[in-house]
């Protein structure tokens, strides 16, 4: 059994994300393989989705979204019950914070699936369009980079990496420098996808490509732990906020851009979101091993001068 702070329990619970995200890649490719549909195209009406009444969007929008909300949560409390009743048996108190846990997720999921669909993406759109629209398109790249570094502070996922990371490592991990690593990766991720927006010539596997195959490499060099932690930051950086504003500020982008296509260009920015923090935290890995063989080297060097003393 692994305990808390163990060398293999470190290393053994970050990963898991990671490994789902890739099964999601792979199903879409093989429907688009299966589907045959390589010309699609479409534009971002993003004026005409704007409705002159404040409540109506947010009241047409609750029923299909409290459907879908139902639908995601109900295998989880399926299968929960099933194990409660076969092998877990938690009393009657952790039974009943549980499902009380459960309905508070359904109302929150709700409460932000509503706020997304009603409006919040729309904002995303028309930011990015009017942004877009101005005459030095540098401002496009900056306020990416700055968007991208701000929106990692509020996913919700990020925070709960960060606690198990902390809990996992007994705070041998930072998680400030984890964050802060993560932010600039992710803001780095938004301005090269502005950047791929702006000059059409980019492709989106010219980072792809490189990007993976350097992350790969350095899993070589880099402590299994910060490997874990790397990859699960790429699935958990590519959150509901980034998956909402920041895809949204893209399309609208893609939309004011002349020769950029939304379908083609407005996509792939989580693509990116997800790629960066796995070089940036094996970064952060690699500075975090070459200390650590230092102050190893400290303390063999002391100790060795304690015993000639």
């Amino acid at each position: 059994m692994l305990k808390k702070g163990d060398k293999n329990s470190e290393e053994d619970s970050f990963g898991l994300v990671a490994i789902a995200s890739t099964g999601a890649i792979i199903s879409v490719m093989i429907m688009n393989i299966i589907s045959k549909t390589d010309k699609i195209t479409g534009s971002l009406e993003y004026h005409e989705s704007m409705s002159s009444s404040i409540i109506r969007p947010f009241i047409e929008k609750t029923p299909t979204i409290a459907g879908e909300s139902f639908l995601a949560l109900i295998p989880i409390l399926l299968i929960f019950l099933v194990f409660q009743k076969v092998s877990i048996n938690l009393s009657k108190k952790d039974f009943n914070k549980i499902l009380i846990g459960l309905l508070f997720t359904f109302i929150g999921l709700i409460l932000f699936l509503v706020g997304v669909n009603a409006g919040f993406m729309d904002v995303g759109s028309a930011i990015g369009y009017e942004i877009a629209s101005l005459d030095s398109k540098a401002y496009v790249i900056i306020i990416g980079f700055i968007l991208g570094v701000v929106t990692i502070f509020a996913e919700p996922a990020v925070y709960v990496l960060m606690h198990q990371i902390e809990e996992v490592t007994n705070g041998h991990v930072n998680r400030k420098a984890v964050m802060f690593t993560l932010s600039i990766g992710v803001g780095l991720a938004v301005a090269l996808s502005m950047l791929r927006i702006l000059i059409p010539q980019i492709q989106l596997w010219h980072y792809l490509l490189p990007g993976y195959l350097i992350s790969i490499v350095m899993t070589y060099f880099v402590p299994n732990l910060f490997v874990g932690i790397a990859f699960d930051s790429g699935g958990v950086a590519s959150g509901p906020m980034t998956a909402t504003f920041i895809l949204a500020f893209a399309q609208g982008v893609a939309e004011s851009i002349e020769g950029a296509n939304v379908l083609v260009d407005g996509f792939g920015v989580i693509a990116m979101v997800a790629l960066t923090p796995l070089i940036a935290l094996q970064v952060l890995g690699l500075i975090f091993k070459i200390k650590s063989e230092r102050e190893d080297v400290k303390n063999i060097e002391s100790s060795q001068e304690c015993i000639s003393s």
